[in-house]
């Protein structure tokens, strides 16, 4: 008997006396025997750590983002609260109602065209005109160091963004137009407190007094311009949180129901709000993936495990402990170990928000003021310990029912244990882990719809690549063995039963599908972006026509195309304020429909149906109608928010509410980039109030780069307060932030792929004695270097081969599902996403088994033919 079983047996014996025992039996046992350290636990720590690092990490910086807004709140926001209104400024009896509840600020934001005659240039701005008490919080400041008041008092003058000197070629002291009034650059913004708390910006800043916004002529009665109040009590009861809630609910009270939409100092952006959370659902399902793979690394790290104590085990059995003490004292061992994967993985989350702002310095747009909250370090604890759960309580329950008979064989019986099905309180508690690991994904995350199918997805990609490693197994025993000993080794080492097949094909196999599925609907969306436009897609959309200024713009694009065709639709916006009666922020509507509650809205109204519309439920109004107004709703939102026909409608236009019953339901081919809009009323609704008109410009397929630059430069001239957006170069901006954002979500993926290496790693490791026993065996009998290392070559070029060809079906069974069904875009087969992951299988199991096969080659034969 060795010494180990020799320790065990005395360990036994010992423990199974007790009288003297200060600690249960249970925990003696196992903490007798990992006195021996955590040699060969390194991959199954690393597994755990990585994936609870990645969920921890995720949660303490969105953590750490959204205690920013909380802190810097006031000062993102400009104030305690903001109430904001398209189109009409407030009534000096709502302005009245404001300025009781403490100081107030008055701006108004609108997007406009600055243009430089002399060099026939021009670019789409972001105008921001505020009154002399702006700002209420925080301190604006300009590269001179000059109040912004002494500047902003004098008539004519803005200061900008140094992104408009770059575009436009301009310097301070340089004049531009807005609305054909030029405009004095009187200084350079260097910090915007309230930046983020106003709308997302596609133009560089101009901010100008209001009395020199009104005298632009850019502000009339239909003009997109959303007027903003921002409302500082310094010293009254908003300085705690109920009297916030407080002073939100007054002001909400008094003034959405006129079409205000109210924020506070808590939430100052509520779209980076959101955001931050869908980022943080997205990435920790990403690191429960990673931690799912990694789990396979565990389990063999188990049974690695396991075969080291087999004379422990044995001898535990044989001195008479039962079944589930050997069980329990296997088990405690394991989550020992695992605690510190845990502990690792935490540690390495809670750094991340303290690491971040030392990378990217001052280039940071979101404050991020660190913080440990409790829920985080929970959520991430709980994924580590349910997955090492999961994958450990099977082999452990296989483990406990072999005979001692049976563990104190060598090699030779190494594979009885794994076709030993476990007992059933190991099958019990599987199966209940598994299902605290589903209770604990959708009670985490935000969507649990989204997150649940997002696992059993992962589940069913791990099972299916688990059965193809016991296919591949199975199908290898069989075969016929080829005459060239290489590959008769090559075949032999796929049909081992320790060997690496369903290891290596699981962990590279579960990687690689990801990273082809986001990298094939990457390619996807950029195709549908950027190849993909219909045929009749407009090539400008304009915005702020006056509709008695229709017919010069006509005149102006058809001047220089004359066989443009230009299309055009009134164009009001407004907020939903009720359903059926019912408030609109009390209307209980799922995620994907609550943005067309959020904000304001664009509205139209028209005689006959719009072009890429058909009506799929009720009819369209007779024309010359004028009964009570009607809205045309678009079908799949009003199936969300729970609508139908002859449900009402009340919006909140130019201050105003009007409430319209639902005629009928649109489904809208938004692809066609016609002219279409969520909500369109019957023309006795709205067209006596003051509008604007929306126009799309269509060219012909022969008309040339210069005439679009000369349609907008001629538009620009004769009507200087339209603003001119170029199709493509939106669409090309939008894919410049979109392949942005799809770089991030590859960086996250690859997470995955490195769990699938760290368990490739440790299934190399695992079977090298195997390995090497078997190669000092055959260079005895006169086997060569070359052979071997050929032999090696190929089995690891099968695996690699049959581990990509699974990958490559299932990523692209994924991504066409997700841009198919879930985006609604045509899906792009990309065969050099599918090379690159052929590539990277290979690669990486090359990699590592050169490494494997190196050690293999240079292990002295004297040395291991002593232990046979």
């Amino acid at each position: 008997m060795s010494v180990a079983t020799d320790r065990a047996s005395a360990a036994a014996g010992r423990a199974t006396g007790g009288s003297g025992a200060t600690l249960p039996l249970v925990l003696r046992l196992a903490l007798r025997e990992l006195r021996s350290g955590l040699s060969g636990f390194g991959i199954f720590i690393a597994c755990i750590a990585l994936g609870v690092a990645v969920i921890t990490g995720i949660g303490t910086l969105a953590d750490g983002l959204l205690n920013g807004f909380s802190q810097q709140g006031r000062t993102l926001l400009g104030g305690d609260v903001t109430a904001s209104r398209i189109h009409k400024r407030a009534t000096p009896e709502e302005l009245g109602k404001l300025k009781a509840l403490g100081r107030v600020s008055e701006a108004g934001l609108m997007r406009s065209m600055a243009r430089v005659p002399a060099k026939d240039d021009q670019t789409l701005v972001e105008i921001k005109a505020v009154d002399n008490a702006y700002p209420l919080v925080g301190q604006l400041t300009l590269a001179s160091g000059r109040p912004l008041d002494a500047v902003l008092n004098q008539p004519a003058t803005a200061v900008v963004a140094k992104g408009l000197l770059d575009r436009l070629g301009l310097k301070p002291g340089d004049s531009f137009e807005l609305g054909g009034t030029p405009v004095t650059i009187a200084d350079v913004i260097t910090n915007e407190p309230d930046k983020i708390g106003a709308r997302l910006a596609f133009g560089p800043r101009v901010l100008m007094s209001i009395p020199s916004l009104e005298a632009t002529g850019l502000v009339q009665p239909g003009t997109l311009i959303r007027w903003r109040y921002a409302v500082a009590d310094d010293a009254g009861a908003a300085q705690s949180a109920d009297g916030l809630t407080a002073l939100k609910a007054t002001v909400g009270d008094d003034l959405r129901k006129e079409g205000f939409i109210i924020q506070d100092r808590t939430n100052p952006s509520p779209s980076v709000t959101r955001t931050i959370d869908r980022l943080r659902q997205f990435l920790s399902l990403l690191g429960l993936t990673a931690l799912l793979v990694g789990g396979v690394g565990v389990a063999n790290a188990v049974n690695t495990f396991v075969e080291r104590r087999r004379a422990s085990i044995a001898t535990y059995k044989s001195v008479g402990a039962s079944q589930r003490t050997v069980f329990a004292v296997l088990l405690t061992q394991i989550m020992m170990i695992a605690s510190v994967g845990i502990a690792i993985g935490l540690a390495i989350g809670i750094a991340v928000p303290l690491v971040v702002p030392l990378i990217i310095g001052d280039n940071a747009t979101i404050p991020l003021v660190p913080i440990i909250t409790p829920w985080t370090l929970i959520i991430g604890t709980l994924y580590g310990l349910l997955i090492a759960l999961l994958f450990t309580i099977w082999p452990l329950g296989q483990a406990e029912r072999v005979k001692p008979a049976a563990l104190f064989r060598d090699d030779v019986g190494a594979g009885d244990g794994a076709r030993v099905l476990p007992g059933k309180v190991a099958i019990i508690l599987t199966a209940l882990v598994a299902s605290g690991l589903v209770a604990l994904t959708y009670i985490a995350s935000g969507t649990p719809r989204i997150s649940l199918g997002f696992l059993a997805g992962v589940s069913v990609i791990l099972a299916l690549f688990w059965l193809l490693g016991t296919a591949v197994t199975w199908a290898a025993r069989r075969m016929a063995r080829p005459r060239r000993p290489e590959l008769a080794l090559a075949i032999t080492g796929l049909a081992a039963p320790g060997g690496l097949t369903r290891s290596v094909v699981l962990s590279l196999g579960a990687g690689l599908s990801l990273l082809v599925a986001v990298a094939l609907v990457d390619r996807s969306l950029v195709a549908e972006l950027e190849g993909r436009l219909p045929e009749n897609s407009p090539n400008f959309f304009a915005l702020d026509i006056n509709k008695r200024d229709l017919g010069a713009f006509t005149k102006d694009v058809t001047s220089v195309v004359a066989d443009a065709s230009v299309r055009t639709a009134p164009m009001l916006r407004g907020r939903i304020v009720e359903l059926n009666g019912v408030a609109a922020d009390k209307a209980n509507a799922p995620p994907e429909a609550e943005w067309v509650l959020r904000g304001d809205r664009g509205l139209s109204f028209a005689e006959e149906l719009p072009e890429g519309s058909k009506i799929v439920a009720g009819d369209w109004w007779p024309k010359g109608y004028s009964g009570e107004p009607q809205v045309s709703f678009v079908d799949t939102l009003a199936r969300d928010l729970g609508l139908k026909i002859g449900d009402t409608v009340t919006v909140n236009v130019l201050g105003r509410n009007i409430t319209a019953r639902i005629a009928n339901l649109r489904q809208i081919d938004w692809e066609s980039l016609s002219i279409n809009f969520v909500m369109v009323f019957s023309p006795n609704t709205l067209e006596a109030a003051p509008y604007n008109v929306l126009a799309t410009i269509t060219l012909p397929k022969t008309a040339t780069v210069q005439q679009e630059a000369e349609i907008g430069r001629a538009v620009g001239r004769s009507l200087p307060s339209v603003t001119m957006i170029r199709v493509r170069d939106a669409i090309e901006a939008f894919a410049g932030v979109f392949g942005s954002v799809m770089l991030a979500v590859r960086a996250a993926g690859s997470v995955t792929l490195i769990a699938g290496a760290l368990v490739l790693a440790g299934a190399l490791a695992t079977a090298q004695r195997r390995r090497i026993l078997q190669a000092v065996i055959l260079k005895c009998i006169g086997a060569t270097r070359r052979k071997l290392l050929t032999a090696h070559v190929v089995e690891y070029g099968l695996l690699a081969l049959i581990a990509a060809g699974l990958a490559i079906l299932l990523g692209t069974i994924a991504a066409y599902i997700v841009t198919a069904y879930v985006l609604e875009v045509s899906f792009t087969l990309s065969w050099s996403a599918i090379a690159i992951a052929l590539i990277g299988s290979l690669g990486l199991i090359l990699a590592f088994g050169a490494i494997g096969t190196w050690r293999v080659l240079e292990a002295r034969p004297v040395q291991y033919l002593r232990t046979l």
